[in-house]
């Protein structure tokens, strides 16, 4: 048998399930505190406001997601090139999974308010962490001359890809994003 969530877990996993799946604006405070089934005062014990849920759901999906990526793509490989095109393989199987919902990390910053800068600094941490880490790959390889310029170029395709398969509720964005891929590492 599992251990209890403490409250603030179980605020937090309600609060990424309902953000992940019907968006931040169209989620409520109420609408957390009844799903995760705690008091009022409880919630504000753990969190002042929303945007503190949402600032804790992204550290907790950024954490999720990155090991879940490097997981799937696999620390024993040493090809780099074969190594990175496997996050394309990735993104196809998580978002096939999730059914287009698309990246919590997108989906967030779309609609966030010009003072809502604590959740864009998160989004900003993840997407430039991940870059980061394709960058390390980079560098440790034939690349390394270009890593940075090739960093950049991954991360576009790799948004795109993720963005345009929402928007069209399909994966050939992302075979598409994978074939560029390739011409981008010749």
């Amino acid at each position: 048998m599992g251990k209890k969530q403490s409250v603030k877990e179980r605020i937090i996993k309600t609060a990424s399930d309902l953000f992940y799946k019907q968006g931040y604006t169209n989620t409520g405070i109420n609408q957390i505190i009844k799903e995760a089934e705690v008091a009022k005062a409880s919630m504000y014990q753990h969190f002042r406001s929303k945007e503190e849920i949402a600032v804790a759901f992204l550290q907790y999906r950024h954490l999720f997601w990155m090991e879940n990526m490097i997981q799937f793509v696999g620390e024993e490989e040493k090809d780099v090139k074969q190594k990175l095109a496997k996050i394309f393989d990735f993104l196809k199987s998580w978002l096939e999974e999730m059914n287009y919902i698309g990246c919590a990390f997108q989906n967030i910053v779309t609609n966030l308010k010009p003072e809502e800068n604590s959740i864009k600094e998160e989004v900003i941490f993840h997407k430039s962490f991940l870059e980061n880490w394709i960058l390390k790959e980079l560098e440790n390889s034939p690349y390394k001359i270009i890593s940075e310029e090739l960093s950049k170029e991954i991360m576009i395709l790799i948004e795109g890809a993720i963005i345009l398969s929402q928007i069209h509720g399909n994966s050939s964005p992302i075979e598409n994003a994978k074939k560029a891929y390739y011409k981008v590492l010749k």
